[in-house]
C-alpha cells in the first residue's frame, strides 16, 4: 500500500522544481484536505490559485478545506465564485447545502441539495439525505403545489406565496406621498467622499445642470449608481445630499415598500414608484440595501422573488417608460450578493466604494456631532488620528460614550461638565470600528472573486 506521508512527500519535491504545475498542485492539496491536514491544504489550494485564478477544481478543494476547518464565511465567499461561473459541478451545490445546513438554513440546504441531485444523481451522500430528507428522484413538495389547485376560498397558491389578493386599489395612489423628501442638504454637508462625490457629479448632477451639452452627446438625464461599503459611513446622508444639490424630491425605499405576500402586487408596488418618479422629475429614487431586492436570481428557486428582479432590472432599463431625470441611487453593504445584471450599462453602470471617513473628514463629523454641547478647547485633529478605520456611526458611539461618562459626574455635582480631547481619546479605546467584520469579508472577496476588477478599490484601501 502506497504511503500517503511518502507521496506527499514525492510531489513537494516534484513542486519544487515545477512549482507552477497546477495539476501536481491540485493533487498535493487533495492529498492533504483528504489527510485533514486542512491548513497545509488551504496553503497549496491558494498557491495553485495564483498560477490559475479560474480553476475550479482548485477552487471547490480551497473552499471544501475552509469548511472542514471550520471557516464557513471563507469557504461561502470562494464558493460564491465556483456557482457564479458557468454550469458549476453539482459537488458546488453539496457543498453549499452542508455550508447552509451548520448555518441553521434547512431549507436553503434543501433547495441547494435537491438541484445538486437533480443535476448528478452520483453525488449524493447518504449522511446529508437523512439529515435533510432528500433522495435522488424525490418529488419537490414545493413543485406539487405549484400546480395551481384551488383551496376552496378562490386563492391559488404558488409556491409559499398567495397567486391572487384581496381587492387592493391602485398602488400607485399608495405611494403617493409616502416619505418624499426635499433635502436641504447638499454636498458642502458631506464630509471627505471626494471621489464619490466627482462621480455622482458628472453621472447625475451635470447632466441636470446642463441638458443641452450632454443632449449633444447623446447623454441621458438620469441614470443609476451603486454605492457600497462598510455600513454606517454616510452612503444615505450622500444620496439626500444629492437630492439636495439638484434641488430635487427624494424618497428612501425599503424593503417593506415593495415586498407584498400577494403574488404580483411586489411588481406593481415597484412600478407604481417610478411611476411617482417619472411623474415629478427631476426625482432621486434612493434604493437602501438593494441587495436584498436585487439579489443575485441564483439564489432563489422561488419563482415571485425571481420576477421582482426582473421587473427591477425593467424599471431602470426605462424600455416601456423613460426615466429622463429620474436619478437612482442605491446602497448596498454586500455587493457580492448582487445580481450581476444590475450592474449593465443602463442600470447601475457605476459602482462606488464608500469607504470609512479619512482623518480630515473625521475631524469634520466630529465636530458636527459636538455642536451645542458642552465642551472645551478640543483638539479633534488628535482625536481623529486615533480613529483610524472608524465608520461615521462609530465616531457617535465615541461621542455618546464621551457624553454618558461626563452626565455621572455631572449629576454629582448639578452642572453640566464640559467635554475636554481627554475624555474623547478615552472613550475611543472603549468603541471596536464596526468596519473590521466588513473589512475582513471583502478581504476574501478581492483575492478569490474579482476577477472582472469590480473590488479593485477595495483592494487599493487594504493595500492588497
Amino acid at each position: 500500500m502506497t504511503n500517503p506521508d511518502e507521496t506527499i512527500r514525492v510531489l513537494r519535491a516534484a513542486l519544487a522544481a515545477t512549482p507552477d504545475n497546477v495539476d501536481l498542485r491540485l493533487h498535493l492539496a487533495d492529498l492533504l484536505r483528504a489527510g485533514e491536514r486542512h491548513d497545509e491544504a488551504i496553503v497549496e489550494y491558494r498557491a495553485g490559485l495564483k498560477a490559475a485564478p479560474s480553476h475550479v477544481g482548485l477552487k471547490l478543494g480551497l473552499a471544501d478545506a475552509y469548511f472542514r476547518s471550520g471557516k464557513d464565511s471563507h469557504a461561502g465567499v470562494v464558493l460564491e465564485s465556483v456557482l457564479a461561473g458557468g454550469d458549476p459541478p453539482p459537488a458546488a451545490r453539496v457543498l453549499l447545502a452542508r455550508i447552509r445546513l451548520r448555518e441553521g438554513d434547512v431549507p436553503g440546504a434543501v433547495a441547494a441539495y435537491r438541484e445538486a441531485l437533480d443535476a448528478d444523481p452520483s453525488c449524493e451522500e447518504k449522511t446529508l439525505s437523512e439529515h435533510l430528507g432528500v433522495r435522488p428522484g424525490a418529488p419537490d413538495d414545493d413543485e406539487e403545489d405549484d400546480g395551481g389547485e384551488d383551496d376552496g376560498a378562490g386563492e391559488v397558491f404558488e409556491g409559499r406565496l398567495r397567486a391572487r389578493g384581496p381587492a387592493d386599489g391602485d398602488p400607485d395612489e399608495e405611494h403617493a406621498g409616502r416619505r418624499i423628501e426635499r433635502p436641504t442638504i447638499d454636498f458642502d454637508a458631506v464630509g471627505g467622499m471626494e471621489s464619490v462625490k466627482e462621480e455622482i457629479d458628472i453621472k447625475i448632477i451635470q447632466p441636470l445642470l446642463q441638458p443641452k451639452l450632454f443632449e449633444a452627446y447623446g447623454k441621458p438625464i438620469g441614470g443609476g449608481i451603486l454605492m457600497y461599503g462598510p455600513p454606517g459611513c454616510g452612503k444615505t446622508h450622500l444620496a439626500r445630499a444629492t437630492a439636495g444639490q439638484v434641488d430635487a424630491k427624494f424618497l428612501c425605499v425599503g424593503l417593506s415598500d415593495v415586498l407584498d405576500m400577494w403574488v404580483g402586487k411586489s411588481e406593481r408596488n415597484l412600478h407604481a414608484l417610478f411611476q411617482r418618479a417619472r411623474r415629478s422629475t427631476p426625482f432621486v429614487l434612493f434604493f437602501d440595501e438593494v441587495d436584498a431586492l436585487g439579489a443575485s436570481r441564483s439564489d432563489f428557486r422561488d419563482h415571485s422573488m425571481r420576477m421582482v428582479i426582473n421587473q427591477f432590472l425593467e424599471e431602470l432599463d426605462g424600455a416601456k417608460e423613460s426615466n429622463d431625470g429620474v436619478l437612482v441611487l442605491a446602497a448596498t453593504n454586500a455587493p457580492w450578493h448582487l445580481d450581476s445584471a444590475f450592474r449593465r450599462p443602463g442600470r447601475f453602470d457605476r459602482v462606488l466604494f464608500v469607504p470609512p471617513p479619512d482623518a480630515a473628514a473625521r475631524a469634520s463629523i466630529l465636530r458636527v456631532m459636538l455642536e451645542g454641547k458642552p465642551a472645551g478647547a478640543l483638539d479633534l485633529e488628535k482625536v481623529a488620528r486615533k480613529t483610524e478605520g472608524f465608520s461615521g456611526a462609530d465616531l457617535k458611539g465615541v461621542v455618546d460614550v464621551a457624553i454618558e461618562e461626563k452626565l455621572r459626574a455631572a449629576m454629582k455635582t448639578g452642572r453640566p461638565v464640559p467635554l475636554e480631547t481627554a475624555d474623547l481619546v478615552k472613550a475611543v479605546k472603549k468603541v471596536r470600528p464596526s468596519t473590521r467584520d466588513w473589512f475582513a469579508t471583502a478581504r476574501n472577496y478581492v483575492l478569490y472573486s474579482n476577477e472582472g476588477g469590480l473590488y479593485d478599490d477595495v483592494a487599493k484601501y487594504l493595500d492588497l
